[in-house]
């Protein structure tokens, strides 16, 4: 029988500019989404890190983050 001991999920999300806004508008939209959602983790039960956090050359956001999977122990993935 086997059993699930931790299981953790790596991530990366990309904060696309959007085309129906001028460019400034759609940077500035695409941050405050990042913004957003960087706040929502900290709210979640499961934990959360966000490993890596890059603007793109057109302005977009790029966040790569370690989480917890459903409630499975994580050991020491996110230290």
């Amino acid at each position: 029988m086997k059993r699930i001991k931790t299981a953790c999920l790596e991530q990366t999300i990309h904060f696309a500019l959007s085309p129906n806004l001028t460019p400034s508008e759609a940077v500035r939209a695409a941050r405050q989404e990042a913004d957003i959602y960087r706040k929502s983790i900290e709210n979640k039960k499961g934990k959360c890190k966000i490993v890596d956090e890059t603007t793109q050359p057109d302005g977009s956001v790029m966040l790569k983050l370690k989480k917890q999977y459903l409630s499975y122990l994580i050991g020491d993935y996110l230290e």
